[in-house]
């Protein structure tokens, strides 16, 4: 996606400092573009600069300018999250239409929002006060991430066979111990092996150094090992396909689901990114500190971590069997309200 080409410059702007200065990957930035254009869109249906029942997604936004989004007032974004909760169609693919688009989605559509307002008020210097600065972002329900087991992480290792197995095993080796995201397991170079540790480009392009466990250092060697009479020295990629290319983030979601399925696991509950869930909840269950979770998870901020900490329930387990009631059981000789 090339938003440079249908973006007014205000927008273009403004995604560009993403990408250069704050070094945005490309995926954040286009999601920041779809966010904005389609909030500028509805402004335009709202304030009646279209013909009327256009489609929403026709609209054209070059001629959004300075004095376009400095007008903006707080009950226009609440009304364009009421039509987001209500009117938003869920899967423009989809033949069967859903509408209103779920709180998270919503809270990550105002989150654009703010960080443009910001971006034009605070680096841009365009404009003088921020008019969204007293948003409120929707409620989000709190839910706990989906993780296997340690049995269930040792059946989806041990069901692992065909042609490739040496490689989705070490793929699906390096999701439950290390913890990487997909993005970044695709990403991965042979040149990113530094011994008993992967340098890791995590989001935002940041690098980080994930140490790795005697079990997975072994099943990447023994993937090297046949990776080398595959593929040609020129090819820079950890992990490839059949075709000898760069494996993409489709083929590793396949790949897992396959083998989910294969381990007597619900394919539709997991996924590569439960993968991922699983690893930091065991590492947290078996004694690292969340602050080092963070540090192998590449999360910019803490609050993202400790999510996990949610997830082990044995210590309210023991809160619960520590109170002094827990042992009491009623008299069954007397009968409620003190008769007999």
């Amino acid at each position: 996606m090339d938003y440079r080409a249908d973006s007014p410059e205000i927008l273009r702007d403004f995604l560009n400092y993403h990408e250069t200065i704050k070094g945005h990957s490309q995926k954040t930035v286009d999601e920041y573009y779809l966010d904005l254009r389609t909030f500028f869109r509805y402004l335009k249906i709202e304030r009646g600069l279209v013909a009327p029942k256009t489609p929403l997604d026709e609209i054209s936004i070059m001629d959004v300018g300075l004095d376009f989004v400095a007008c903006v007032t707080l009950n226009e974004v609440y009304n364009y999250l009421s039509f987001l909760s209500r009117d938003r169609v869920v899967n423009q693919r989809s033949r069967t239409k859903e509408f209103g688009l779920a709180p998270t989605t919503r809270a990550r559509k105002i989150a654009s929002i703010r960080s443009f307002y910001k971006y034009l008020t605070t680096k841009a210097k365009l404009l003088d006060e921020n008019p969204v600065a007293d948003l409120d972002s929707p409620k989000a329900p709190k839910t706990l991430p989906r993780y296997l087991t340690l049995d269930e992480s040792r059946r989806l290792l041990n069901s692992i066979d065909g042609k490739n197995r040496d490689r989705d095993y070490c793929i699906i080796c390096i999701f439950l111990n290390c913890g990487l995201r997909i993005s970044e397991i695709v990403g991965l170079n042979v040149t990113d092996y530094h011994g008993d540790a992967l340098r890791v480009l995590g989001k935002g392009n940041k690098q980080r150094m994930v140490y790795m466990n005697d079990a997975t250092k072994k099943a990447l060697d023994n993937w090297l090992l046949v990776r080398k009479a595959l593929v040609p020295e020129y090819e820079p990629a950890m992990f490839v396909t059949n075709r000898r290319t760069r494996i993409s983030r489709e083929m590793v979601h396949s790949m897992v689901k396959k083998n989910l399925l294969a381990a007597g696991l619900d394919p539709t509950q997991y996924s590569s990114h439960k993968l991922r869930h699983t690893a930091a909840t065991l590492m947290l269950q078996n004694g690292v500190d969340v602050r080092t979770l963070q540090e192998v998870l590449g999360h910019e901020h803490l609050n993202t971590t400790q999510i996990y900490t949610h997830v082990d329930n044995s210590e309210l387990r023991t809160a619960a069997r520590a109170n002094p009631l827990a042992e009491f059981e009623p008299d069954r000789d007397k009968k409620p309200g003190g008769g007999k």
